[in-house]
């Protein structure tokens, strides 16, 4: 039940990441009273660990931008189940701070095609899989992508772009492209060779000063922290501080959501949560989720109430299902020249070549070459399997290879299994005795094919751009989420086969939406940050007017 004296706002939206802080600021600056609650601490360059082996990209011993240990998950696996922390693998971990994942991400910055909206369409439905087309298309997302890409700011070269199977756009990017680097020139022979189109990776980075803030400094450290310039642009630095300054946004940090609050009829009224060790309730006329794609499903499910009884939107045990995120296939090679040159970000060509048109394939994917690797990083994750991870061999290796490395690699079109998913662990609590999260299951074996099928265009690339030696790891099936994860509140056009409407509405309820890559029916070829705040500037203007 509410609690009367509880403060009173028009919107409380959960989770200031990609899609909450869009949402804050589109609502705040529309006249609304909005309650911004973020689980996470706010960070910046300075508040942020730099620790090579504890940071977002690299958690071998913690990371530095959330969540901490008070958010264990429990992964049921093929062979076991284990209680994981969130640094640790399988946990399927995005970021629990004020900006989300955008303060530590590379920020490629990357329109879905419009084939990847029509996937079952094009390809037909897979036996045992979840593929299903988007309930909206290309065109009714265009607008939302080029004003995420203006307000926020992306630097890309839109003619390279429309050369290499890319998104058709009415309008250029804002910032020209990051500048050319070793690896471009050699990877661009390469594809010369092949025959395959190229362009830069359009990046939610300043290449020169924008919206009053600096440009990136090149410093090569993007993948797994804050940015030293304030020139990554993320919700943390635009959106959010935008709604701020309306001076109709508060934002309260260290805010753990328990429940979305309903009453006898199923609407809502407001959101318990936790702060500063006490239960607090606030109450709204509307309420979002953008808590990611495991925890607005998490937090759907936690909200179950007697005309509720499997949780809001669960009525037919859909909400959890199709969990995705990214198989990442590439291939690693070696160069009898230097092809390392420290400046950063270090990601600089791509080919959208084999993203859709492969004969026997679903699907396909982007390919580009890698951020700059911290030597750890090279030394945890890139080396031949063969080479010693210790003692004389691997010092020897290091020196002579690290320099001369190239990765090529990129997300691949998952085919969605319903059996992939989330759900409420019967037994583990976190810290605010809350159910945790229960992940199982896998993708489905077509992804596995698509994977393979993209390794080995990565390592045909290399090869072809001379490279002395190329070797990848195998593909296997998995439970894929992580960081891109998505899919756990899918929309579409009847509530029998999603959770939401649309524009996120939560199917069954006039006032509760989901605004975060938990809409995505699939997942594109494509890092989705991009998608996330096109998807979020379109829901918050149709709550804007409702």
């Amino acid at each position: 039940m509410s609690d009367p004296k509880a403060a009173q706002y028009d919107v409380i939206v959960i989770g200031a990441g990609a899609g909450g802080g869009v949402v804050a600021g589109v609502l705040a600056e529309a006249g609304r009273h909005v309650l911004l609650l973020e689980r996470g601490p706010a960070l910046n360059y300075h508040n942020t660990s730099r620790d090579h082996l504890r940071n977002q990209r690299l958690s071998l011993y913690g990371h530095n931008a959330g969540p901490d240990d008070r958010h264990p998950r429990v992964a049921a696996e093929r062979q076991s189940t284990r209680l994981l922390r969130p640094h640790e693998g399988g946990y399927q971990n995005n970021a629990a701070c004020v900006g989300g994942g955008t303060v530590v991400y590379g920020a490629q910055a990357w329109r879905f095609l419009p084939q990847d909206f029509r996937m079952a369409s094009l390809y037909g439905v897979p036996e045992g899989s979840s593929l299903a087309d988007w309930p909206i298309g290309y065109d009714d997302l265009e607008p939302y992508y080029e004003r995420a890409e203006w307000e926020l700011g992306v630097a890309g070269d839109a003619q390279a772009s429309a050369q290499t199977h890319s998104a058709p756009r009415r309008r250029g990017f804002p910032m020209p492209a990051v500048e050319d680097n070793l690896q471009r020139q050699i990877l661009q022979r390469g594809a010369q060779r092949l025959g395959i189109a190229t362009a830069p990776v359009p990046l939610l980075i300043n290449t020169v000063p924008y919206n009053n803030r600096p440009a990136c400094i090149r410093c090569g450290m993007c993948v797994g922290f804050a940015c030293p310039s304030d020139g990554k642009n993320g919700t943390q630095n635009t959106l959010i501080p935008r709604a701020l300054a309306t001076g109709r946004c508060t934002l309260l940090t260290d805010a753990m959501a328990e429940r979305i609050l309903t009453d006898t009829h199923g609407r809502a009224t407001g959101v318990s949560y936790f702060h500063a060790g006490e239960r607090h309730t606030a109450l709204a006329k509307v309420v979002v989720s953008s808590a990611g794609a495991t925890e607005s499903a998490r937090l759907l499910l936690n909200s179950a109430t007697d005309r509720h009884p499997r949780g809001l939107g669960n009525a037919h045990d859909l909400v959890g299902r199709n969990l995705q995120g990214h198989y990442y296939p590439g291939a690693h090679a070696l160069f009898d020249e230097i092809t390392y040159d420290g400046i950063g970000p270090g990601v600089s060509i791509s080919t959208c070549q084999w993203n859709h048109g492969n004969p026997g394939i679903i699907g396909g994917g982007m390919l580009a070459n890698e951020f700059i690797k911290l030597p750890i990083h090279y030394a945890k994750g890139c080396w031949p399997e063969e080479v010693p991870r210790w003692g004389l061999a691997a010092k020897h290796f290091m020196r002579d290879s690290y320099r001369r490395h190239v990765h090529v690699v990129g997300p691949v079109q998952e085919i969605p299994s319903p059996l992939g998913r989330v759900t409420l662990d019967p037994h583990v609590r976190d810290a605010w005795s809350l159910p945790v999260l229960r992940t199982s299951g896998t993708t489905h074996p077509q992804t596995v094919r698509t994977a393979a099928f993209m390794r080995n265009r990565a390592a045909e690339w290399l090869s072809a751009s001379g490279a002395q030696r190329v070797w990848s790891g195998s593909v296997g099936l998995s439970l894929s989420g992580g960081q891109h994860q998505a899919g756990t509140c899918r929309m579409g056009r009847d509530p029998k086969t999603s959770v939401t409407d649309p524009f996120g509405q939560v199917w069954g309820t006039q006032n509760v939406y989901v605004v975060d890559a938990s809409l995505h029916v699939t997942n594109g070829g494509f890092n989705p940050v991009l998608t996330i705040l096109a998807l979020a500037f379109r829901s918050a203007e149709h709550i804007a007017l409702q």
